[in-house]
């Protein structure tokens, strides 16, 4: 904890020599923070953030990092002739690639590193989906999940096995060329870096990424209800779009509610996105993201996410009667079925030789009649009943295991551990055998546990696996309330769902 607290009070010293201030006034001073912001712990909201050390206006510039304090592949390429000259000989590799390998290769440089003191700040582990094992992948329990999951891992590893002579030219250290390593900053870029203009591998920020996620959507006026600013460029939706002149005015009511590099100060600018009281933690939208996408590219997810939704499988005649994208048929976190769900269904519910009489009214949010609304509920209601019952567990039986998982992590000796062990399911179960040692006695879970200790490997496997259940709990909640959502609404056809 000592040194802990030594490393933020050298990054702060180092980031105000870089320039990097919470001031407007322009006073010099040992810390580039206390004037607007201040590091807080916020343990129910994202662990270390940043706090308002004073009453905040929306709109109201808060932090500024020059453009030399950013950390990019540019920047490095600039002042090292070597890592230039051994990356322009890969021109193969992707921008987040090259960045991935510069992170690499400056943790190589230990203390010479002038980014040193960000560096030894960073996260040591992180629990995007490209690190979860196989159990924890299982975990997940849906096939989307799952497949995503995979994904993420197979792609990682392509991508290190791509870089891996590049960095071996670099003569980096053994285990700076691992894949282990690899994944670490590619965890680092995935979930830190921030949209810069020059480079599609975005930019790491100093001081500037010590801001948490507020997801678009919250806000009452709307105004925050837009792409992110901050980017990885594999993220979804990552970046931001070329804006027309026409849409200046509206360009710069989302820049003084997010952050952006301003060329005419040649810094990363973050602005106060709401009113905040002194104490509040400030934060920052990074774009519209699911809670899949959030924990796949930041190793997050949240308790209540406006923009999560769950796609549900649909008969391939239901997507040829509707001209509405696959992508905006869902059902949202509340449960309600998106508009265009709706509107696809009530279509699909109309004998095909009278679509096209009633299509305007299905895509303008109508019932078309009540026998086709009554219908289109119960369809929704016994398809979201079907999925939940061909998953492995209940939302009941999710929640103990949350509560299994949660005093795994406070115990720490083999008989507590056993205790819990044999107080829950097959899945605690299975999950000790998976990952702890065992003596050769082939796997009984009794053995496994009396060996257990919770190493820092095993802590996180636990930490990710309980991601895994969380957010396959959320899922489920979803599902349920829009079964009582469809429910009462088939009991009460006069209502308007459209």
């Amino acid at each position: 904890m000592e040194e802990e607290v030594e490393n933020l009070e050298n990054l702060l010293k180092w980031a105000a020599d870089m320039g990097i201030t919470d001031s407007t006034n322009g006073n010099p001073s040992a810390s580039c923070l206390g004037h607007s912001l201040t590091i807080s712990n916020f343990p129910e909201a994202g662990g270390r953030g940043l706090g308002a050390v004073r009453d905040l206006r929306k709109g109201e510039l808060i932090l500024k990092v020059p453009k030399s304090a950013l950390f990019t592949a540019e920047c490095l390429l600039q002042k090292d002739q070597k890592l230039s000259l051994a990356i322009n000989r890969h021109h193969f590799l992707s921008p987040i690639q090259i960045l991935i390998v510069c992170l690499l290769y400056e943790v190589g440089k230990g203390k010479s590193s002038m980014w040193y003191p960000y560096l030894m700040l960073l996260p040591r582990s992180y629990h995007i989906l490209a690190t979860f094992g196989q159990f924890q992948r299982q975990a997940l329990q849906v096939d989307d999940a799952i497949w995503a999951a995979e994904r993420a891992v197979s792609t990682s590893e392509s991508e290190w096995k791509q870089a891996n002579k590049l960095m071996e030219e670099l003569k980096l250290k053994p285990q700076l060329v691992s894949f282990k390593a690899w994944l670490w900053a590619s965890a680092t870029v995935s979930s830190r870096t921030m949209h810069i203009a020059w480079d599609k591998a975005g930019c790491l920020c100093p001081v500037g990424d010590f801001f948490n996620y507020a997801a678009p959507g919250e806000e009452s006026d709307g105004i925050e209800n837009v792409e992110g600013r901050m980017h990885a460029s594999y993220l979804p939706n990552g970046g931001t779009p070329d804006i027309l002149e026409s849409e200046k005015f509206n360009a710069h009511l989302h820049r003084l509610t997010d952050g952006g590099f301003e060329e005419d100060v040649n810094s990363y600018c973050f602005y106060a996105r709401k009113n905040y009281k002194k104490g509040e933690q400030v934060l920052l939208s990074y774009g519209t993201y699911t809670n899949l996408e959030l924990l796949e590219h930041y190793g997050f997810i949240l308790n209540e996410n406006p923009n999560d939704k769950v796609f549900i499988s649909l008969e391939s005649g239901l997507y040829s009667s509707s001209s509405l994208p696959k992508e905006s048929q869902y059902i949202e976190q509340n449960g309600k079925p998106s508009f265009a769900l709706l509107s696809a269904l009530r279509l699909w519910m109309t004998p095909a030789n009278q679509r096209r009489s009633v299509g305007h009214l299905a895509y303008s949010g109508c019932q078309l009649s009540v026998d086709n609304e009554i219908s289109v509920m119960i369809w929704i209601s016994n398809k979201c009943h079907a999925i939940l019952k061909n998953l492995p567990t209940s939302i009941k039986e999710d929640s103990l295991l949350l509560s299994a998982i949660n005093k795994i992590q406070d115990y720490n000796t083999p008989m507590e551990l056993k205790k819990v062990m044999s107080a829950f399911g097959n899945e605690v179960r299975a999950f000790l055998e998976t990952s702890c040692l065992k003596n050769g006695k082939n796997g009984a879970a009794a053995a496994a546990a009396a060996e257990l200790s919770l190493s820092g490997k095993t802590k996180l496997s636990i930490e990710r696996w309980k991601f895994a259940v969380q957010w396959r709990l959320r899922y489920k909640r979803t599902l349920a309330n829009c079964i009582s959502y469809c429910d009462e609404l088939g009991l009460l056809p006069c209502c308007q769902t459209g």
